[in-house]
């Protein structure tokens, strides 16, 4: 028997019996066919990254540095391979979500391993320095992470298991993203001011509340070099994390949503900016074994410092 035809009204009411073949792309989820090329770039980037952070972690032993990166990677990744499926099937409603739910959440995880790296830096200059304890920067940032982690989750699992037909479901899972976002990017400017106001007090501090115990690791040009690297990844996801802000308030149907180009530059390149330099700046090469050593028990005695070693 012959295979009947879906009529058109049959498309209408259901989109994903489309193909490219029997409807327009301004019935699918994005009104593109995103470029393979494009996409596949960044599996490439952030694939070889995921490489180079589990051998780099396994090397130097930062497990919660490598297990932050780590698993922000793979949410790349997935969510590339996302787009992948929507350039074959643009009207594929399961490539979609995949795309969104999982670009939207994986850049939570590389803001966690800039927020691991604070606390790490205030022991290396100086407890004495800091208007806060070391561990109140991670505890702080972490849980400020988690909370946007668990909005951005629980809106895409809402927005993934809404009905085709459901808009005030899909609506509502979008919105509670947007929030995740928006305290994203909240979280991350409270933190540059933070770490903004902890070097301004390095700039002034007396000589004698310095740790001497990472002061080699303090002059070598590589930890300055990793101080601004943290500082431009910092500033890259806040641009991001403001034009996914920017682009899920104005809809599925909006002009920032099915514009493939600043997409692509604001999203994806400036991930793989923040991905890159974290690379580059990993603490294993720039602390060496002392990032072990920076930890949240290391007290300060008179400039001096006694170190309980703990492997994180």
């Amino acid at each position: 028997m012959m295979e009947t035809m879906p009529t058109n009204q049959t498309l209408l009411d259901d989109p994903s019996l489309c193909t490219i073949d029997t409807c327009p792309l301004s019935m699918a989820s994005v009104e593109y066919l995103p470029k393979l090329w494009a996409q596949i770039l960044f599996i490439a980037i952030f694939g070889l990254g995921l490489l180079l952070h589990l051998f780099l972690g396994i090397r130097y032993k930062t497990w919660t540095f490598m297990i932050a990166m780590a698993l922000g990677l793979i949410g790349e990744i997935v969510g590339y391979g996302g787009r992948v499926g929507l350039n074959q099937d643009p009207f594929n409603g399961d490539y979609f979500l995949q795309y969104l739910v999982a670009l939207t959440i994986a850049p939570a995880f590389l803001t966690a391993a800039i927020y691991l790296t604070l606390s790490r830096i205030v022991v290396a200059f100086g407890e004495r320095i800091s208007y806060f304890k070391p561990r109140t920067y991670t505890i702080t940032f972490i849980t400020f992470d988690v909370l946007a982690l668990l909005l951005q989750a629980i809106g895409g699992g809402i927005a993934a298991s809404a009905d085709d037909d459901d808009k005030d479901a899909t609506d509502l899972g979008v919105n509670i993203m947007i929030a995740g976002l928006a305290w994203q990017v909240a979280s991350l400017l409270i933190f540059t001011a933070m770490s903004t106001h902890f070097f301004l007090r390095v700039r002034k501090a007396p000589g004698s509340d310095f740790n001497l115990d990472f002061e080699r690791l303090r002059n070598s040009r590589y930890f300055k070099g990793s101080l601004w690297g943290l500082s431009i990844a910092t500033l890259v996801i806040i641009v991001r994390s403001i034009f996914r802000c920017a682009e899920l308030s104005e809809g599925f149907d909006g002009d920032l949503a099915n514009d493939e180009v600043t997409y692509m530059l604001l999203e994806a390149t400036m991930i793989a900016i923040a991905v890159i330099l974290l690379t580059v700046f990993h603490p294993g090469t720039v602390w060496k074994g002392q990032w072990n050593q920076a930890v949240w028990n290391t007290r300060s005695k008179g400039g001096m410092s006694r170190i309980m070693p703990v492997v994180t």
